[in-house]
């Protein structure tokens, strides 16, 4: 899928060096799980979330003392973009601003009256720093809950539209929106509302989604869908683990996505039958291992490994290289034609091989 021919039109936003909307590659997002106040903790976590393959991070930052971290994370060389996740007090915000964090994150609806959300409008524009609205399903407006009686899209389409209003009305447009709940098809409808009625880059996620494999498959429901629509700009994976998880999580729905030049390799296997001829599970696992082992996994390729000779050819052909298996051997097939035969003591070694040939 060429995701750039579907994709919802958009401004850019520029959270540091990287950017978001408009053509941008979607950017991957976690959140550290460490106290704030630990100030190595938390730098420890961020530049691991920066290996594992973020382009943003971010913190929550309770109060004036745990923004000191921002400037611990900066100074300590680590450039990945910070997002300070701000609730109620304002002057948090202008705290964060004042020492160059990336992105803040608020609900300008729950930080005061007009003259709270125009400093923290007017301080944000000063640095350069864009405002992602937070909308949650578990957090809507008390007028708006009792108007639809439970956080259906529409309510958090339109608590969505509220917040918009509020930064709108000092002239702040930069401004990225994130509409989120617990349930993948409200949160799916709801992006789709939204998607609708403004050009915000969106972020998408599904809130409180789970433990590590049924918060992965939710996640993968909500944001996957979207992006099949051409919605979506940025994603976070939000699993009750570590956050590592989050990332590896992320970058496996924008593989099962097919959104080109992300996430490097595609891997497509087949569930095997009674035609299969080799052990093709273990075979995949094993290739796993050593595409990771040997730094291949970041490769734009796809790449295909199919049980039989019956069907293994043609489904193979769209991918780059692969192998269908034989009677003690496999073939080797790239871009669609069987260019040789492998061994089945060694299939795998002589394909990551191959692999390392294409250009």
């Amino acid at each position: 899928m060429n995701y750039n021919e579907i994709r919802r039109k958009t401004k850019k936003v520029n959270i540091g060096k990287t950017a978001i909307g408009g053509d941008s590659p979607i950017a991957i997002q976690s959140m550290t799980n460490t106290d704030t106040h630990d100030k190595a903790a938390t730098v420890e976590q961020v530049r691991l979330l920066a290996e594992r393959g973020c382009d943003i991070v971010r913190i929550t930052v309770p109060d004036i003392e745990a923004a000191d971290t921002i400037t611990a994370i900066k100074e300590s060389g680590i450039e990945i973009p910070i997002v300070a996740d701000i609730h109620f007090d304002y002057k948090v915000a202008l705290r964060c601003a004042e020492v160059g964090v990336d992105k803040i994150r608020i609900n300008p609806g729950n930080i005061g009256d007009d003259d709270r959300v125009k400093a923290v409008c007017r301080a944000c524009s000063a640095a350069g720093i864009p405002i992602r609205i937070g909308v949650n399903s578990g957090s809507l407006e008390k007028s708006i809950l009792a108007k639809y009686g439970a956080p259906t899209p529409e309510a958090l389409c339109e608590s969505a539209m509220y917040h918009i209003s509020l930064l709108e009305k000092f002239d702040f447009n930069d401004i990225v929106i994130s509409m989120k709940a617990s349930n993948p098809y409200n949160m799916i409808q709801a992006n789709r509302l939204l998607a609708k009625r403004c050009e915000y880059p969106l972020h998408l996620g599904v809130t409180e989604a789970g433990s590590r494999e049924i918060g992965a498959l939710k996640s993968a429901v909500g944001i996957g869908s979207l992006l099949c629509d051409g919605i979506g700009d940025t994603i976070r994976v939000s699993l009750t683990d570590k956050p590592e998880y989050e990332a590896d999580a992320a970058k496996n729905i924008l593989r099962a996505v097919g959104v080109e030049g992300q996430c490097g390799m595609d891997i497509v296997s087949c569930p095997t039958c009674g035609r299969t001829k080799i052990d093709l599970i273990s075979l995949v696992r094993e290739f796993e291992d050593a595409a990771r082992r040997e730094g291949l996994m970041s490769k734009p390729i796809k790449v295909a490994l199919m049980g039989c000779v019956v069907n293994g050819p043609g489904e193979a052909r769209e991918a780059d290289i692969g192998i269908a298996g034989g009677k003690g051997e496999a073939v080797l097939i790239k871009h669609g034609e069987i260019v040789g035969k492998i061994s089945e003591d060694d299939i795998v070694g002589q394909l990551i091989e191959e692999i390392k040939k294409l250009k």
